[in-house]
């Protein structure tokens, strides 16, 4: 959130209450299972996950993949039963808190609130490019997109990341994400390659023309561009 608007010291106080608890999770362990009751959402401190739902063929299709200082488990606040699977795909480790600590949040600092309420619309929003992209861009658009997006959130958090940048993801996963088959994903990384749009070497991916990788495909940044001039002012 700091990344957006500078915290007040009591804003900055209520995410560190947020955090006090650690929990490891281990790559390939689940957090939380889609249809299981949840009490609890977490703040992912260090490492990758991501949510997925599993359909009735048994297939799986990633949703989103989740960086350090994401919030985990939003979604499961408001439902009974977690509607998404949180799981890891590196080593991680997460700080869990009450669900009922939200309540908190809102009360005592509103524009904290805001900002849960902001990253909540720019996920929507991803989704629904995602969504789009499924339906309506090629193959090698969707497996351009998504290594963009990669990179962009892995800069969020650390900033000397340029143009190259570890993928941290096996082929399977980018096509669960995708909506591709892991040999169709091989095809279309070989392809942007061809290209002259990227390079891979020893499992880290350069991007070498990032105007045009963004053409082919379709990519809007959607952490740019906000306008967060209508947030609540903190309280003192």
């Amino acid at each position: 959130m700091s990344e957006l608007v500078e915290l007040s010291h009591g804003e900055s106080d209520a995410l560190e209450k947020l955090e006090e608890r650690q929990r490891p999770v281990r790559r390939g362990a689940v957090l939380q299972r889609e249809n299981e009751p949840c009490n609890e959402l977490f703040i992912l401190r260090k490492g990758l996950m991501m949510s997925y739902v599993l359909l009735d063929d048994g297939s799986r299709q990633i949703l989103r993949f989740l960086f350090p200082g994401d919030m985990l488990g939003v979604s499961s606040a408001v439902y009974q039963e977690a509607p998404e699977t949180l799981a890891a795909l590196s080593d991680c480790v997460v700080s869990p808190f009450d669900r009922a600590a939200l309540a908190d949040i809102m009360r005592e600092h509103p524009r904290l609130s805001a900002l849960i309420l902001v990253y909540c619309q720019i996920e929507r929003v991803a989704l629904t490019d995602r969504l789009a992209a499924l339906g309506r861009t090629s193959a090698k658009a969707r497996v351009a997109a998504l290594l963009l997006e990669l990179r962009n959130r892995l800069r969020t958090t650390d900033k000397s990341i340029a143009s190259a940048f570890a993928l941290g993801l096996t082929q399977e996963e980018i096509g669960d994400a995708t909506g591709l088959t892991a040999v169709h994903v091989n095809r279309m990384l070989r392809q942007l390659e061809e290209d002259g749009l990227i390079t891979r070497e020893s499992g880290r991916v350069t991007l070498r023309n990032e105007p045009a990788l963004a053409r082919a495909a379709n990519y809007v940044n959607r952490y740019q561009g906000l306008d967060l001039g209508w947030l609540p002012r903190p309280r003192s």
